[in-house]
């Protein structure tokens, strides 16, 4: 398999002749957010097979990147998302949306995914009155990866992800602050204990900034990413931990 992180929440999934790619924010900018390291994704970050939305918030779901992504990609959204879709973007994106809810599973070429229950809010805000549930994804190939999207510890998370292979995990955020419904480097790691991964790769950090934010909190723009392989150490120092930098890729093998 081979992983490539685009910065944020969006990597590319490669496996079993089959193309993923989560989240995907292929721009400079989200509204008052601009990209603080690393150029745009390259064009080919959105030749997918599909595409897994984990939930409405719009560092998540990007309207605006939608033009960038294969035009015959499936768009794997949360139930409610389509709705949304349609009236800024039309039928064209729409109709390619397979709207899904935790438990239900999904065939995309070689990879079946099963979607599980994300601990955050799933309402696109502000000033929107789109919900829908926020998800994680478990995505069965060799290995088995689980994304984690956006979530905070919940008491199910290992009942519904299973022992996973490789752990897509957040770690931070786009901010000076983190709010509830996020993992912050040390919940991150025992969030890795629980799906029982042999590697994880910290995401959602070291990307996004609030536009003449940059000299505030300092230390939650990079430094989640070492922190977390700090934790991880203490919490099982047998998982492999990459800190990438976005536009890298590594494979990982089951």
């Amino acid at each position: 398999m081979r992983v490539t992180w685009w910065g944020h929440a969006t990597t590319t999934i490669e496996a079993n002749g089959t193309r993923l790619l989560t989240d995907p924010v292929l721009t400079q900018r989200i509204a008052h957010l601009r990209r603080r390291r690393g150029p745009a994704p390259l064009p080919a970050a959105g030749d997918c097979d599909a595409v897994l939305v984990s939930h409405m918030h719009a560092d998540h779901l990007h309207l605006t990147s939608l033009p960038f992504i294969s035009p015959d990609a499936a768009l794997v959204v949360p139930r409610g998302a389509a709705k949304l879709i349609h009236a800024d973007s039309g039928a064209a994106y729409s109709d390619r949306c397979i709207e899904v809810a935790p438990g239900n599973r999904v065939r995309i070429g070689g990879l079946e995914i099963t979607v599980i229950t994300a601990h955050h809010d799933g309402r696109r805000l502000p000033w929107s009155s789109y919900a829908g549930p926020a998800l994680g994804y478990r995505i069965d190939g060799s290995p088995s990866v689980w994304f984690a999207g956006d979530t905070d510890l919940y008491d199910g998370l290992a009942a519904e992800a299973g022992v996973v292979d490789l752990a897509l995990v957040p770690v931070g955020g786009w901010g000076p602050s983190l709010g509830p419904g996020h993992l912050d480097p040390v919940r991150a790691a025992e969030a890795v204990r629980r799906v029982g991964a042999s590697t994880a790769i910290p995401v959602h950090f070291g990307t996004f900034w609030p536009i003449g934010c940059d000299w505030m909190k300092p230390e939650l723009f990079l430094p989640p990413g070492d922190r977390f392989r700090a934790a991880m150490a203490e919490v099982d120092p047998a998982v492999t931990v990459e800190v990438l930098v976005p536009g890298d890729s590594i494979e990982v093998s089951a």
